[in-house]
């Protein structure tokens, strides 16, 4: 996987582009899109109630795009990812981040470091036999009261299924539902989970937002964003 990653340390942004191209959006609208999600998900788990700012970190961050719609969002940010060609690119475009290379099952972090640890699209490229010592291995980095997020494709989207398909490096992926998800989070021993599905409507103002959220119960949206408490 490592290998593969590196392969397309400067051309990962063209290959997602390429993948998604027939939806006539570019990548850095579902980029803002999670990044927003991320955003409001601090302020509805209350995770700044003390006001000393909020430690994140993102696991498989690849190259970092996300980042850069992320700047203010955290007191800190750090970044890991198994590809080395990746981490180097993320470190040159995004000083600001803190970014570690992970080649092992367990994270290079202490127990309880971060309020916050997310996984963007990352899930669906680790082994299903590893899913529930990725799952633990969050929760050892989380504060008492952190809160996990996953993010993942909705494979009963359609047009998601195609944007895979056209996807080079997601050839061996293994989608998840997010029924699926919320079961790894409980069985691995996290609580108050809750799943919302999002990017259903190509618009970005408030109203779109709106709406999306009116039916983010319902398995529409190209992605879905699952969260849970330490």
């Amino acid at each position: 996987m490592a290998s593969l990653f590196d392969e397309y340390r400067d051309s990962y942004g063209q290959a997602v582009e390429g993948s998604i191209r027939f939806s006539g959006l570019g990548h850095d609208f579902f980029l803002k899109a999670k990044a927003d999600l991320l955003r409001r998900l601090v302020i509805d788990r209350g995770l700044d109630e003390g006001g000393s700012g909020v430690r994140a970190l993102d696991i498989g961050c690849g190259v970092g795009s996300l980042h850069r719609h992320l700047e203010g969002a955290f007191a800190s940010l750090d970044g890991c990812d198994v590809s080395k060609e990746s981490i180097l690119r993320a470190r040159r475009s995004n000083p600001g981040v803190d970014y570690s290379v992970c080649t092992s099952a367990a994270l290079p972090y202490d127990e309880g470091t971060f309020d916050l640890v997310f996984a963007s699209c990352v899930l669906h490229h680790v082994s299903p036999n590893a899913w529930h010592d990725f799952a633990r291995e969050i929760r050892r980095v989380l504060r008492p009261g952190g809160v996990a997020c996953i993010i993942e494709h909705n494979p009963w989207n359609p047009l998601t299924r195609l944007a895979v398909l056209r996807c080079p490096f997601d050839k061996d992926a293994v989608l998840l539902r997010a029924a699926m998800t919320e079961a790894l989070f409980r069985e691995t021993g996290f609580g108050e989970i809750q799943s919302e599905h999002f990017l259903l409507l190509p618009r970005s103002g408030r109203l779109a937002r709106k709406l999306e959220r009116s039916l983010a119960a319902l398995p529409l949206g190209a992605q879905y964003a699952c969260s849970a408490r330490a």
